[in-house]
């Protein structure tokens, strides 16, 4: 099975077209005015909504469903505060949309069904949702199918992909960067984009 290669953070029309042309698998476009890679024009997302995830921070999954449906997307990645992950991941995909849902490298959470889950650092650790472009210990997996986030760039995916415990790797479905394949923040560096794609798409675990 070759792995997903999710592209996070795009801006700009000219990086979301390059990655889709190297063959990202997922392309995510963040709403979330206080972080350098928010999209302001989600027109950008239009020619490629067949692979296009709608990345919002919100207090509640309403506004995220209806940003989504006004711009015509059929995947989500809802940073919602923990009292409604589940809730609002249960409205998301009652609408029809495909829900990855972000869940942190921590003890403690509740399970919540989604389609697919994006295992990221702690924002408690990082400060930040998502987005830090640093790692986390892969201590406690997702409840199911997931991308690995945290960091990573075609030069440590390996290794990070080494270290990933035993029991997590039948979930294991791809990876997904921003940061760390920047020219500088929002801006997509090409030859950083196109090694990550190529290395995460031949990923073989020891």
């Amino acid at each position: 099975m070759t792995s997903l290669a999710k592209v996070c953070g795009l801006v700009r029309a000219e990086d979301a077209a390059f990655a889709a042309d190297q063959g990202a698998d997922l392309l995510g476009f963040v709403v979330h005015p206080p972080s350098p890679r928010h999209c302001g024009d989600l027109s950008v997302a239009s020619p490629f909504l067949d692979r296009a995830v709608l990345v919002q921070v919100a207090d509640t999954a309403e506004p995220i469903l209806a940003l989504a449906r006004r711009h015509g997307f059929q995947r989500v990645q809802p940073h919602l505060p923990p009292d409604q992950r589940e809730a609002g991941a249960r409205l998301l995909r009652s609408a029809g949309l495909f829900v990855l849902l972000p869940w942190a490298d921590e003890a403690g959470q509740s399970p919540v069904t989604a389609d697919l889950y994006l295992w990221e650092p702690s924002p408690g650790a990082t400060g930040v949702a998502g987005g830090s472009g640093q790692a986390h210990a892969m201590g406690f997996p997702p409840p199911g199918p997931f991308l690995l986030a945290g960091g990573l760039d075609a030069a440590n995916l390996a290794g990070r992909l080494n270290f990933l415990p035993a029991a997590a790797r039948a979930q294991f479905r791809g990876v997904d960067a921003a940061s760390r394949l920047e020219a500088e923040p929002g801006v997509k560096d090409q030859d950083k984009v196109r090694d990550y794609i190529r290395t995460a798409h031949h990923v073989e675990f020891p």
